[in-house]
């Protein structure tokens, strides 16, 4: 196993944390071994429900910034956009259970991520959001879709267009996340919700998440070709790269100041 991915079982339930310091971010190499990681969860009898957290202070930053960087054609961007939709699909159309463990900052890709689990716990004070409109870009991973289903289309809109993140306490007050817990509880809580799960029947458990998703898949789809467009065709604008390379070099000044 990667170290940008490790992957425990235990009593039924499987654990993945992503594991790509300092930012656990979706680089090209994370998606591939999700989706690895994924066919084998899903494939293994033995677990019933899985559980997806992240490493150190980050749950996810979203997508690797200086690959997104080179997306600069419509082609490039609305493939890149496809491939991330298509992992979270799966995800989200897992006939087993996910949670999201959210131990840190969950922004970008990574609240995406945690948009398709089927059940968010957050730690308590981390930050949220999905600031891709400072970047010249909207979310490219289901986020204009699978937002507004969640909290409304005024809250969602109001996230996507200011790109300002909110605290782990307001996000469960907008049902963003099911519960807060203090972070030393985080994954014991998780585990505990799982654990109830897993002892449930395996048809009951199936039967229930098709029928909570059902209502949702044709609009989806429908929104998530729009999205992919429109993001490839952001990929090819002046402002996303210009905002991209200064957020780049702006990072690049801080971390310069501070090896110093």
């Amino acid at each position: 196993m990667s170290h940008q991915l490790l992957l425990t079982v235990s009593h039924h339930v499987a654990r993945i944390t992503l594991h790509n310091p300092p930012a656990n971010v979706l680089n090209l190499s994370m998606l591939k071994q999700l989706e690895h990681v994924l066919s084998e969860v899903e494939e293994d009898e033995f677990v019933r429900v899985m559980i997806v957290t992240g490493s150190g202070r980050f749950f996810c930053a979203g997508a690797d910034l200086n690959e997104l960087a080179h997306l600069n054609t419509m082609h490039g961007g609305a493939e890149f956009a496809v491939r991330g939709q298509s992992l979270l699909n799966r995800i989200e159309r897992s006939e087993k259970p996910v949670l999201a463990a959210l131990n840190g900052t969950s922004v970008g890709g990574g609240l995406e991520l945690a948009l398709a689990c089927h059940i968010r716990l957050a730690a308590a004070g981390i930050m949220m959001g999905l600031p891709e409109v400072k970047l010249g870009l909207i979310p490219g991973f289901g986020g204009t879709q699978r937002l507004p289903r969640v909290v409304g289309a005024s809250r969602a809109a109001e996230m996507i267009l200011t790109g300002e993140s909110l605290s782990a306490e307001e996000g469960q007050r907008i049902g963003l996340v099911s519960r807060v817990v203090p972070q030393h509880e985080l994954m014991a809580q998780a585990e505990a919700v799982a654990t109830v799960i897993s002892s449930r029947g395996k048809p009951a458990i199936e039967a229930a998440l098709h029928a909570i998703r059902g209502g949702l898949d044709i609009p989806l789809s429908e929104g998530l070709d729009r999205e992919a467009e429109l993001f490839g065709r952001l990929c090819a604008t002046d402002d996303k790269r210009a905002a991209v390379q200064a957020f780049l070099e702006k990072r690049h000044s801080r971390l310069t100041e501070a090896n110093a």
